[in-house]
């Protein structure tokens, strides 16, 4: 694991990260198919999680520091409560990722127990990273994305 294993979920063998087909907030299809030979990192989460809530704002600030580049980052939103509006909740925060929504099937796809939990994908399609830190200030988010750019 190249970012250390202190807040690792997993060991992780650079398995192949699974296609998924899933729904943006807005109603549009997304497939990580269409992000291929992109780097992508998925960001798994509730409204309801207030680590998600202290995680984000760091991811949302390291999404506009890579913004030039090809990076990918996604929130997916899952086990949420049924009057839970994912794409709203982020827009009210200022936070502007593209939001997935209904992944509880893609969460378990990924083996995802928790929340917060943000995988880390190659442009190879190979997960490298997976981690559950809710702290936004994390060196090692960083060093994955500079990682995932290479």
């Amino acid at each position: 694991m190249p970012f250390g294993a202190a807040n690792a979920v997993a060991k992780v063998d650079e398995s192949v990260a699974a296609d998924f087909e899933l729904k943006t907030a807005d109603g549009q299809s997304f497939t990580l198919h269409d992000y291929a030979g992109k780097p992508v990192v998925l960001h798994f989460w509730a409204t309801w999680c207030p680590y998600c809530k202290k995680l984000q704002p760091g991811l949302e600030k390291l999404r506009l520091n890579y913004q030039d580049t090809d990076l990918q980052m996604i929130a997916i939103s899952f086990n949420e409560d049924a009057d839970a509006n994912p794409g709203q909740s982020l827009l009210n925060r200022g936070l502007k990722m593209n939001t997935l929504v209904l992944g509880d099937e893609v969460a378990k796809l990924y083996g995802v127990t928790g929340t917060p939990t943000t995988v880390f994908i190659d442009r190879s399609g190979h997960i490298v990273w997976v981690t559950n830190t809710s702290n936004p200030d994390d060196p090692n988010l960083d060093k994955a994305i500079q990682f995932l750019l290479e």
